[in-house]
């Protein structure tokens, strides 16, 4: 196969190598291509694989890298809600503290409020919000959790009794629903 074609001239430089071009026109032409021509396009065509080759090494390096990024960015999210919490606990701690010298438990019950109204806005400032549930609302198994059914003259069945823990969402999102206690209507007539 390549027997047929002659061998490169030793004295052609790399200036004096055809291109593609070339022995595209010297074929078109009616000549056979010489042996300087096929060395430019294999010259052609390993530079070629060389540029696929790190582009690919580029592409995989750069997939590497955001992969590393979002493992990162998910493995640290909660970094800046970790950091308004903290005061909290360090006001958390003081109360206790300050409970622990005065012994007057009024002042342990007011740093506690404190706290609380300081958890709630950092809760806030997250776009955490607390779930609406009051006595008297219906119950809404969207955003409430029924933790049991009691029978009651003053709140119609499937109405909210008592809220027992409160529930929360992020935006749109339930964090946690509020646990409640359902009205199932009024008590039968011989269970008094």
């Amino acid at each position: 196969m390549n027997q047929d074609l002659p061998q490169p001239d030793p004295s052609a430089g790399p200036s004096d190598q055809p291109r593609a071009e070339n022995v595209e026109e010297s074929a078109a032409a009616g000549d056979a291509p010489t042996a300087a021509a096929w060395d430019g396009l294999r010259q052609e065509l390993e530079d070629a694989n060389d540029r696929a080759l790190r582009a690919r090494a580029e592409l995989d390096n750069y997939r590497k890298r955001t992969q590393r990024e979002l493992e990162n960015e998910r493995r640290y999210a909660a970094l800046p809600l970790l950091r308004e919490l903290l005061p909290v606990m360090d006001n958390v701690q003081r109360a206790i503290e300050a409970a622990h010298q005065s012994g007057d438990a009024g002042s342990l019950l007011e740093g506690f409020q404190m706290v609380a109204q300081q958890i709630h806005n950092v809760l806030a400032q997250q776009g955490c919000q607390p779930i609406a549930a009051e006595a008297g609302e219906p119950f809404d198994p969207s955003l409430h959790e029924a933790v049991s059914q009691l029978p009651s003259d003053q709140f119609p069945s499937g109405q909210i009794v008592q809220v027992t823990q409160a529930g929360y969402q992020l935006h749109d999102r339930v964090i946690r629903p509020s646990q409640v206690v359902v009205s199932s209507g009024p008590p039968p007539e011989g269970s008094q």
